[in-house]
């Protein structure tokens, strides 16, 4: 991935991206000097005399402050923006090659090993580059621990901010290992989530995820886990489980999304959209759901674009625009590398354009909050008693 800082070129377009020289205005070029004299002789050193008597203190007044590389980093990830209309939005995701480019100069944001001075971390995590952001970090409390013990566990996962820059609206991870299963549960519970989406098979090639549910019935440390309903739909599959802790229970929703491929992108955008609005929609009946708890295998492809499709759609129902750069990049502030090819970045636009058709590309915002808007293309849901084979 190029790590450039620099923002795509701007023009008169209202659709182009911010320009960068705008943010940071580079210094004006200071009186020319005199000429360097170099003077070389044979048999001796080369000697380099420089005429700076025009930088005597005081004399030149500095004309912006300077910012360390991880801060102007940082100030582009919270000021890139380019909000779209839907027309825009749509002649937008054909323009393949100019979308690669906005790409490509989003910074990453990835952290440096260094940030995570926590004992056994890297046996906890699925690929060693791809680690939770130390900021935004989800921080497991340790009901096993003793008086003055360690009070913390640690899991590759971290908070990400919703529509509107709500709060924990969703938590970005892994997908689950044999040795970080009891995590992954003790997550959910600690979190009151009662929404899981999984976009990842089990295995492409090697290990993707381990299986972290019964086929009916199992245990997972403290935690008994039930499935009562499976739903198969068109591209995914629901299951209804019911989590146990003494006499205490609880319900959540496990979508499984399991045709999209690795680093790449499904063939069309129909299944993604209406895995969002069933999401949504699930959400919404329940008065306190707790963040989504999304994962695909690193944590940050498959699972940045299920987000970002969701939050576009968000403001595509209340404001009538979508600003998908702005949305990768505050995405990337809560969890490094989130929206992992310049082909998923391009999905994640067709996905909203077909989106704002279907909401009949109105320009008019909506001021009064409500859930995603129901859109069915083609698919429907069969309840099975017996949960399915997986």
């Amino acid at each position: 991935m190029n790590e450039s800082v620099e923002s795509p070129s701007s023009s008169s377009s209202s659709s182009q991206p911010v320009d960068q020289e705008q943010l940071f205005p580079c210094p004006a070029a200071t009186a020319p000097r005199k000429p360097v004299q170099l003077q070389e002789r044979r048999g001796s050193n080369v000697s380099l005399v420089l005429d700076v008597s025009s930088l005597s203190l005081g004399a030149v007044e500095p004309l912006c402050s300077i910012s360390t590389p991880k801060e102007t980093l940082l100030h582009l990830l919270r000021t890139l923006t380019r909000p779209l209309t839907p027309s825009q939005l749509q002649e937008a995701s054909d323009e393949t090659s100019r979308l690669n480019s906005e790409y490509q100069k989003i910074p990453p944001n990835f952290v440096n090993p260094a940030e995570l001075d926590i004992p056994g971390r890297a046996l906890k995590d699925r690929y060693k580059t791809i680690l939770p952001n130390p900021e935004t970090r989800v921080r497991l409390r340790n009901p096993a621990a003793e008086e003055g013990g360690n009070t913390e566990r640690y899991i590759n996962a971290n908070y990400i901010k919703g529509y509107n820059g709500a709060p924990s609206a969703y938590i970005a991870t892994q997908g689950p290992m044999l040795n970080t299963v009891h995590d992954f549960w003790e997550m959910v519970w600690q979190e009151g989530s009662t929404t899981i989406v999984m976009i990842t098979k089990l295995k492409e090639k090697n290990e993707k995820c381990e299986l972290y549910w019964p086929e009916k019935d199992g245990s997972y440390g403290r935690f008994e886990v039930r499935v009562s309903i499976v739903k198969e739909c068109d591209g995914y599959t629901i299951r209804d489980m019911i989590i146990q802790v003494g006499s205490e229970n609880r319900q959540v929703r496990h979508y499984w999304y399991s045709t999209w491929p690795d680093h790449q992108t499904p063939d069309c955008t129909g299944p993604l959209l209406r895995l969002v609005v069933d999401v949504d929609e699930h959400r919404q009946s329940i008065p306190s759901p707790g963040p989504t708890i999304v994962h695909c295998s690193a944590g940050i492809g498959r699972t940045g674009c299920f987000i970002a499709s969701s939050i576009g759609c968000l403001q595509l129902q209340h404001t009538s625009k979508a600003d998908v750069l702005g949305i990768v990049c505050k995405l990337r502030l809560d969890r490094g590398g989130m929206i992992q090819t310049s082909e998923q970045y391009q999905f994640l636009y067709l996905t909203l354009a077909q989106y704002s058709r279907q909401l009949g590309n109105t320009d008019s915002g909506s001021e009064s909050p409500g859930p995603i808007q129901t859109i069915r293309t083609t698919g429907t849901c069969s309840d099975r008693e017996s949960p399915a084979k997986t």
